[in-house]
């Protein structure tokens, strides 16, 4: 767990022999706890899940340091986001398939989020061969369902967001804080739309896997 003065956050995963141990009928063992070492967001470190933003010149034209986004499948919505005792770590992940998110403190205080890359499967169909390898949601897309191994912590100071391109994987926003204001661009019906939230460790993900638009 995330500590005051701690440079790690913790996340619990199911293990290959937990989860042989489960297919089995067997006694499972306790998941275990993973530390995430929280990386700085920039421009580079980032740029494998979406974008820092940071603040620009009143007059700046619009470039390729804006925001790069897709709202076009549904109405977009802008809200201010109010999150109270969370705890600082995390079993469950989630990506939307439909739209970009953007995510930032409202009053510019440290704040964390765990991420891993896009994995939606497009133009193609798996075969019977990819069964243990694909996943579709319940939306109908292809995923492959990431592992605890392609999970990253990322720091964000400052007055700065984070977009996330469509289909990043992420869980949080997380804070040192009791309470947090986020503010948070996505679609209207975006949290209409979450799907179950399932098991996956038989796909060695993390413990819990949820995907939605």
């Amino acid at each position: 767990m995330l500590t005051i003065g701690s440079p790690y956050l913790q996340f619990p995963f199911i293990s290959a022999q937990f989860r042989r141990a489960k297919m089995a009928g067997a006694t499972a063992k306790t998941a275990k706890i993973v530390e995430l070492k929280p990386i700085d967001a920039t421009t580079e470190s980032f740029a494998e899940f979406g974008q820092v933003v940071s603040a620009s010149r009143d007059g700046e034209e619009f470039g390729p340091q804006d925001a790069q986004l897709e709202l076009h499948r549904g109405i977009p919505r802008f809200y201010i986001m109010h999150l109270e005792d969370r705890e600082a770590k995390f079993s469950k992940i989630t990506h939307h398939a439909s739209v970009t998110q953007c995510l930032g403190s409202a009053t510019s205080e440290e704040w964390f989020l765990g991420v891993a890359k896009p994995s939606i499967v497009e133009g193609t169909h798996a075969s019977d061969g990819d069964e243990q390898t694909y996943a579709q949601s319940q939306c109908g897309h292809l995923y492959l369902p990431p592992s605890p191994d392609d999970v990253q912590m990322f720091r964000v100071t400052g007055s700065k967001f984070l977009k996330l391109n469509r289909g990043t994987w992420h869980a949080g926003p997380l804070s040192k804080r009791k309470a947090m204001d986020f503010y948070n661009l996505e679609l209207s019906d975006t949290n209409n739309m979450l799907e179950n939230i399932k098991c996956l460790g038989r796909m060695g993900s993390l413990q819990e896997v949820g995907e939605h638009l």
